[in-house]
Parts: structure tokens; C-alpha cells; sequence
């Protein structure tokens, strides 16, 4: 990977020194499918990098990383370009000094893709209303993740307030492989689900994220309750036959159960964050269904 620093630039020049350096590697012309534009502090953006620059390997990318430094300094802008030789796409790291630090959509703005989708993300924290701050008005698709806060499940709960179709939280993405399995556990008729019961650490919010989904697909209560954990480790849905159950004992295996048959193993692994974030770039349309989670929760929840 080509990396190249410029030190009090302009929107303009990192432009023109990203088509140099495309030029200089043979590959003036490259797909790319959107702009992912990641904000984030100095001690988050290695993490961030490398979650963003694997998922460009299924989406190839224009990443922008958006670092915001010290307000009291004189207004500056630093750039990192790295563009890479053999992964699609490019990374270009973005430090605001200043003013520019409550305007980093004006830096932002010349720096994406034509004609391509803009998806933002925040990996910790975010604003109190994504669609309405300057970098996620610019963006289709919104990621937040209510799981690095103090109090993950009434943030979780606020969601509602500030949803904006295209909003989505990675609290949801995480529920993707257990929403599949219990799905999938339908496929054989059974009893009606009389009630039902997400099991996980305390204050995890992807389990009253799963229990009202379930409430909302099955039509039956389904309640929370607090295990040893890590994250989501058991799910039990009551019906007349008998109870269906998920647990999850560790980050790779669970065991499935149904009523007359075995119980057998399944695939569950807890998934990084790369793997999250090629997930949400894969759909840029608004998520319903998500929507209707998070309003659901929102009447559970004291926010």
C-alpha cells in the first residue's frame, strides 16, 4: 500500500495527489461503489481503519476518516492518502485543527465519490441525531452502535426519537446469525409460541433488540433476562409442543433444540466488525424492520 502525508492542504490538493498516485500506480480508474466516511477520535481510528479497509474488500471504497484535534489551534488540515495496489479502494485519513473542527463537512463534501452512495459511521460515539448533523446529512445509509455506551439499552431506546429511514445501529447487525437460526427453526411446523425469553449480559443491547423482534413476529410476549453472558447467550420460545431453544455456550457453537428431535450444534460465531460493516454496505435502502424493533423497544424501555 502507497501512503503519502500532506500537511496543512486543502480538499483540493488531496485531490489532485490521490490522481497522481493512482496515475503513478497504473490504475487511474478504479471502481468504486460508495464513500464511507468513519468519525472517529485518534485512539479509535486504528480499529476503525482496519474494520473499514476489510470491508472494502467486498465494497470497494473511498474511505474518509474524519479525526477532529484540537479546537484551540489555528485552523489546519493534515491528510494520510493510502491507496492500495492490490485492495480496491482508498483510505484518506483527515485531521481538523481549529474551525474546522465544527465544519467537517466542508471538507468532506469535495472529497466524495460522484454518482455513488454516502454511508457514515460513528464506531463509539455519535450524535443525538445522525440525519441532522453535517456529516450524516450527507449520507444515505447512518451506522451508530449503542453497545460502547455508558448505558447501551436506554440508548438504544432514544433511537426512536432521532430515526431517520436509513438510520441503522450495529446492536441490530450483531443479531443477524441468531435471527437466521430462529427462523430456520421454524422451518418444521410447531406449536404457537405462548411466550419467550432472550437471555444476556446485563445491559447488552442487541437482546431487547431480539426480543422484540420476536414479540413483533410471533405475537407473544418475549422477555429479557440477565446471564452470566458474554453478549446474548440463550434464547427459549415456549409452545404447546414443547420448548425451542438456542444457547450459546461459546464465541463459535450453539446448541439448537426443538421439541422430538436431537439436539444438535450450529454455527454461531460472534462476527468482528469488518464483517458488520460489509454487512450494512450491502444494503443501503432504509431497514424496516429495524425500525420496527427499535420502536418496539422504545415502549419497553424507561429512555
Amino acid at each position: 500500500m502507497t501512503s503519502f502525508m500532506l500537511s496543512d492542504t486543502t480538499a483540493s490538493k488531496i485531490s489532485s495527489q490521490l490522481t497522481h498516485l493512482r496515475h503513478q500506480m497504473g490504475s487511474p480508474a478504479v471502481g468504486m461503489v460508495l464513500t464511507l466516511v468513519v468519525v472517529c477520535d485518534e485512539g479509535e481510528q486504528y480499529d476503525a481503519v482496519r474494520a473499514a479497509t476489510e470491508a472494502a474488500r467486498e465494497h470497494p471504497s473511498r474511505i474518509l476518516v474524519v479525526i477532529a484535534r484540537d479546537p484551540a489551534e489555528p485552523n489546519r488540515l493534515d491528510a494520510e492518502l493510502r491507496v492500495g495496489e492490490s485492495t480496491p479502494g482508498e483510505v484518506i485519513l483527515l485531521r481538523l485543527y481549529g474551525e474546522l473542527t465544527r465544519h467537517a463537512d466542508s471538507v468532506v463534501s469535495p472529497l466524495l465519490l460522484t454518482d455513488t452512495p454516502v454511508v457514515a459511521w460513528w464506531p463509539r460515539e455519535c450524535p443525538d441525531v445522525p440525519a441532522k448533523d453535517p456529516i450524516g446529512a450527507l449520507a444515505q445509509r447512518r451506522i451508530v452502535d449503542a453497545r460502547p455506551a455508558a448505558e447501551p439499552v436506554k440508548v438504544l431506546a432514544s433511537r426512536t426519537r432521532s430515526y431517520v429511514p436509513g438510520d441503522t445501529d450495529l446492536a441490530w447487525t450483531r443479531l443477524t446469525p441468531w435471527r437466521s437460526l430462529l427462523a430456520a427453526a421454524f422451518d418444521q411446523p410447531v406449536g404457537k409460541v405462548k411466550k419467550g425469553v432472550v437471555e444476556a449480559a446485563a445491559g447488552h443491547p442487541s437482546a431487547p433488540l431480539l426480543a422484540a423482534w420476536l414479540g413483533e413476529r410471533l405475537g407473544a410476549p418475549v422477555k429479557v433476562t440477565e446471564s452470566g453472558g458474554p453478549g446474548l447467550t440463550r434464547v427459549v420460545l415456549s409452545t404447546a409442543d414443547g420448548d425451542i431453544a438456542i444457547t450459546r455456550s461459546d464465541a463459535r457453537l450453539a446448541t439448537l433444540s426443538r421439541p422430538g428431535q436431537p439436539d444438535r450444534q450450529v454455527a454461531l460465531a460472534r462476527r468482528p466488525t469488518s464483517e458488520l460493516i460489509a454487512e450494512e454496505l450491502r444494503r443501503l435502502d432504509p431497514d424496516e424492520v429495524y425500525e420496527a424493533a427499535i420502536r418496539r423497544v422504545s415502549k419497553t424501555v424507561r429512555s
